[in-house]
């Protein structure tokens, strides 16, 4: 047992100082300044029954206060709550950026629905209005008005092909306070934020809420039909522009960029477990690759790192074992300390750090749900519609 415990401690030591410092929160925009010209840029919203959440997010697109050409495209995938609809009546009733709602039909043979949705808004849009970027945001994310103008800056001034930005989620209920926050935290020791905005390194991930991105970056990696099997649509896209950039030669194609956001928000309820279950489980182990192997290691590893520690100091101290104890704390200790800058970023107290080994065991649950899912032949599954096994 002291040596399982100085393995979790050992992990944790690497995980504080070698995995590029995932637990810090000060990865925001770059540096940025006005263009001297504004592109042109479509938003492009996919909306499947989202009629409960657009009166919170979609007036805030409307109003963004762009100094150049923005329209909006709304993609109603085969929405049964009238979302279309709603769209149409908030766009007549608050005016704003020009609104365009169109329908794609049943997603083609081999696409997910996201992507089929997101396929048909980028061919209207580049019908349209010929954009130099895309700016492909969820139906539930809500964007301060200068949301556009920031990314666009950024992106400008950094010459990126894709800024992308994780949209600070609800925290509002009680298990929203206890998964949320150590979603982004996972996710960020998964793809850490410096990792992915390094132009060499071969680290590639977005936030599918907020992606900006270039359209000849995107034609470049073929964006969407490349990536249109993809459940995890926004790490595979990301991937798909940096791998893109590489082989083109490019002196700035494949750069990307990912940090937390400041000005960009889901407006998206969970109010009960099984609804974060489902968040999670829908896609963790397409996260995997679907290989039994990997889910074998992702259970042993997040048993070693995040279940260890507090198993090894209660039983130290319970039998007396004083070294086992010691590492076990030491372990749990330093765990606490890398969430405590997640917390602070979602305004939650310092004393719910000691939860993250629970939450950690609820995450390893929803991957093994998901595991399971898959192999009854489920495949993934969202708004009512389910993909079938890759």
């Amino acid at each position: 047992m002291e040596w399982i415990g100085a393995g979790s401690l050992l992990a944790w030591v690497w995980l504080l100082l070698g995995q590029g410092f995932f637990w810090r929160t000060d990865v925001r925009l770059p540096d940025r300044r006005d263009p001297e010209r504004w592109p042109s840029v479509a938003v492009v919203v996919p909306a499947r029954d989202e009629a409960a959440v657009l009166p919170d997010s979609l007036p805030s697109l409307l109003g963004q206060k762009y100094p150049g050409r923005a329209e909006v495209f709304l993609v109603d995938d085969g929405s049964t709550d009238g979302t279309g609809a709603l769209a149409r009546e908030l766009a007549a009733a608050r005016g704003g950026l020009p609104l365009t709602v169109s329908a794609p039909g049943e997603p083609g043979p081999g696409w997910t629905g996201k992507l089929w949705a997101l396929r048909h808004g980028i061919a209207l849009a580049r019908e349209r209005v010929g954009p130099e970027y895309l700016l492909l945001t969820d139906a539930d994310i809500a964007h301060e008005p200068d949301s556009l103008r920031e990314l666009v800056a950024a992106a400008r001034s950094a010459d990126l092909d894709l800024v992308s930005q994780m949209a600070r989620l609800r925290v509002e209920t009680r298990w929203e306070r206890l998964i949320v926050p150590a979603f982004v935290y996972f996710f960020g020791q998964l793809y850490p934020f410096r990792w992915v905005n390094r132009p060499g390194a071969r680290t590639a991930a977005a936030a599918g809420g907020c992606v900006l991105l270039r359209r000849e970056a995107a034609e470049r990696a073929g964006i969407p039909e490349t990536i249109r099997h993809a459940v995890i649509d926004d790490v595979t896209l990301a991937r798909a522009v940096k791998r893109a950039g590489r082989a083109g030669g490019g002196a700035a194609g494949g750069r990307i960029w990912l940090g937390l956001a400041d000005r960009v928000a889901s407006v998206r309820p969970y109010p009960r477990p099984a609804d974060l279950w489902r968040m999670v489980s829908r896609s963790a182990y397409a996260q995997l690759r679907h290989q039994p192997l990997l889910l074998l290691g992702a259970v042993l590893g997040l048993t070693l790192v995040y279940l260890v520690p507090p198993v090894a100091l209660v039983a130290g101290a319970a039998g007396g074992g004083a070294a086992l104890a010691a590492l076990g704390g030491a372990a749990w200790a330093v765990m606490c300390g890398t969430y405590l800058p997640m917390l602070r970023h979602y305004g939650q107290p310092w004393w719910t750090a000691p939860l993250l080994p629970f939450t950690a065991l609820l995450y390893l649950l929803m991957t093994v749900d998901s595991a399971v899912q898959h192999h009854r032949g489920r495949g993934a599954a969202w708004k009512g519609r389910t993909y079938p096994k890759p």
